[in-house]
């Protein structure tokens, strides 16, 4: 992608990566309807996400790798601006939630019912797939467009994307009712899967956290009791309150630490959702201990056909999930936003750039 000059138009404004921890807005030109089924998109806001900042401190994820300068941004509201002439069911003007991933609908993941692991994936703000939200326009199929029929604010809808990851992640658990369950870590996506796990009827939830407004923040989400590991043994508070161990783990900091600890406070037969993105290439478990509680072992990727029900569950009232928008900042400070979250600063949980 070229940045163009200042002032030209149609051009929209657009905050880029351009190496390390570096931002800069520039102006490109507003995309393009190039398919009947394209709908233009007028950014409104977009959330700052846990994997934006991989790319913002590091410049990769794994085997993605950011080739400057490239676009970040996943978690996004929008009103239609306009769309192709096989669109049905939009209008101008209207809100919508934006479902970043893009699939194709024709191989064996889609034919099956797994479009979240399509062969052809497209995802916004990954590299080589499709550059990010952090502009004013993009273009996404009209399948990607949720209507909140006015029910959510803007801000809200932000929010579908990652509380649909918290609730595909309780769903794939197969949780029953009555049963207990843990989340370690508890930043957005923890907080999802904490709301997820009291909607679905858990009995008893249990919570780590190192930064301690999260550890109140994440008892107002749901958890019946939530520790530091900073300052207190994990695995001995939680088993000397289940001592026969916990149902459901959601190991969702991406940690070496955490992995450990969801293995000992398991109890046999129990399942270990694996949420959080390691930054390390690598990981280990203790073959020994998996192997003699059978315990069962499941990766979480994205969500799958959850957006909608994340956008009922806000829309009728049954979840609130205002309580994670800790800070909003203009587009012009999309930097400071990052470098907020990036530091894990003043009890940040989900920072929101106003956009439009």
């Amino acid at each position: 992608m070229n940045n163009k000059p200042l002032g030209a138009a149609p051009y929209m404004k657009c905050q880029q990566l351009t190496g390390i921890r570096q931002m800069r807005m520039v102006r490109l030109p507003v995309p393009a309807l190039t398919r009947p089924n394209d709908v233009l998109l007028k950014i409104q806001y977009v959330g700052v996400c846990g994997s934006d900042v991989h790319y913002y401190e590091t410049g990769r994820i794994g085997s993605q790798i950011v080739a400057y300068p490239f676009t970040v941004g996943h978690e996004c509201s929008a009103t239609v601006e306009d769309f192709g002439a096989g669109v049905c069911g939009l209008e101008k003007g209207q809100p919508v939630v934006v479902e970043p991933a893009v699939s194709c609908g024709q191989c064996d993941q889609c034919r099956t019912g797994r479009p979240h692991t399509c062969r052809a994936l497209k995802f916004l703000g990954c590299p080589g797939q499709i550059e990010g939200c952090l502009c004013e326009y993009i273009v996404m199929p009209a399948e990607c467009c949720f209507p909140t029929k006015g029910n959510l604010t803007l801000q809200q809808g932000v929010l579908c994307e990652p509380f649909a990851i918290g609730l595909y992640a309780v769903s794939l658990s197969g949780l029953r009712k009555g049963q207990t369950a843990a989340v370690l870590g508890t930043g957005p996506i923890g907080l999802s899967c904490l709301v997820g796990l009291r909607h679905q009827g858990a009995a008893r939830i249990y919570g780590s956290e190192k930064i301690p407004q999260r550890c109140s923040i994440a008892k107002t989400a749901g958890a019946d009791w939530v520790g530091n590991p900073d300052n207190e043994d994990i695995v001995r508070a939680i088993l000397n309150q289940e001592p026969d161990g916990i149902d459901v783990v959601f190991e969702c900091a991406g940690q070496q630490e955490t992995l450990d600890q969801a293995v000992k406070i398991l109890k046999p037969g129990g399942k270990l959702m694996l949420i959080g993105i390691p930054r390390q290439d690598t990981i280990h478990f203790s073959p020994d201990q998996i192997r003699r509680k059978e315990i069962a072992i499941l990766n979480v990727r994205r969500q799958n056909h959850c957006t909608q029900k994340a956008i009922d569950l806000l829309a009728d009232g049954r979840v609130n999930l205002d309580f994670m928008i800790t800070h909003t900042f203009s587009f012009d400070q999309t930097q400071e936003a990052f470098d907020l979250v990036s530091g894990y600063r003043d009890g940040v949980v989900k920072a929101l750039i106003r956009v439009s």
